[in-house]
């Protein structure tokens, strides 16, 4: 019982790491400094769980807790937590902290859901279950990030074309500012992608475990990658270049195409998710 407790609260640190991965995310695209604070908040509790932790395992083996491939990673993940704090609090340097959060998170996500590290078969295939069920639920989570991320730029290319032509009535008025609905759309893509990148790592992740052989050729997993490319580039034209407006809006809408080729065409082309079953 006690293991499974302690099973909990590593998925739970899991959980919490990504939300605040996301919102060094937000930060470091719109310096967000409300998004910043709170993220670390969260990484310093990810930091007090990974500590209690550390200090449970060393009372229990007698030993600093290094002797292993994945006690050496836990280690490692806690090291780069601890220097991510340490450098959001004296240094200000939150570009560092973000990119170094990133790779914690994939060490730390490695860490929790490997099977091998617990001594029970039946937790094992557990942990490798709920594994699963986070990746999907993380990946559907980003579909509907990017759903609305979609509607959206629809409704921005509606009321350009309204007011282009002076069609001047009710559905004009009922329709959001061109600003706000562009602003709504790029927030969304925001939140997605991210939420999408931390889903990939997990779904690799449980590839590797369960079928090491296919995943790197299956047409879901390069789709998959692809749409999260699509998804970078919309934010990096739009913060890197510049890029509003129609273009940015079509681009948007184009990307939203590979959404809904992945989820209903790819998902059944797939050798690989046809184990979700």
């Amino acid at each position: 019982m006690f293991d499974l407790y302690m099973t909990r609260l590593h998925e739970l640190t899991v959980i919490v790491y990504a939300i605040s991965v996301l919102l060094y995310f937000i930060d470091f695209l719109d310096n967000n400094r409300k998004a910043n604070r709170v993220a670390f908040w969260l990484l310093a509790f990810v930091w007090g769980l990974q500590t209690t932790f550390f200090i449970l395992y060393m009372v229990k083996t007698g030993r600093f807790p290094v002797l292993t491939v994945f006690e050496g990673l836990y280690f490692y993940s806690w090291i780069l937590v601890t220097l991510s704090l340490g450098i959001n609090r004296l240094l200000r340097m939150d570009f560092i902290v973000f990119f170094t959060n990133i790779l914690g998170f994939i060490i730390m996500a490695i860490h929790t859901f490997a099977p091998v590290q617990y001594n029970s078969v039946v937790m094992a295939k557990q942990l490798v279950s709920e594994l699963l069920l986070i990746h999907i639920t993380m990946a559907i989570l980003s579909y509907g990030a990017f759903t609305f991320s979609f509607v959206f730029s629809l409704l921005y290319l509606i009321q350009y074309d309204l007011l282009k032509r002076k069609k001047w009535g009710t559905r004009l008025t009922r329709i959001a500012d061109l600003s706000k609905l562009e602003r709504l759309s790029y927030v969304l893509n925001v939140i997605g992608v991210p939420i999408l990148f931390i889903s990939l790592v997990l779904g690799l992740q449980w590839a590797l475990i369960k079928l090491p052989n296919v995943i790197w050729y299956d047409p879901k997993v390069i789709s998959s990658f692809i749409m999260l490319c699509t998804y970078s580039v919309y934010i990096y034209l739009r913060v890197r270049k510049n890029v509003y407006g129609r273009t940015l809006a079509f681009w948007n809408m184009a990307s939203f195409l590979i959404v809904i080729l992945n989820f209903f065409l790819f998902g059944k082309l797939s050798t690989f998710h046809i184990w979700y079953a």
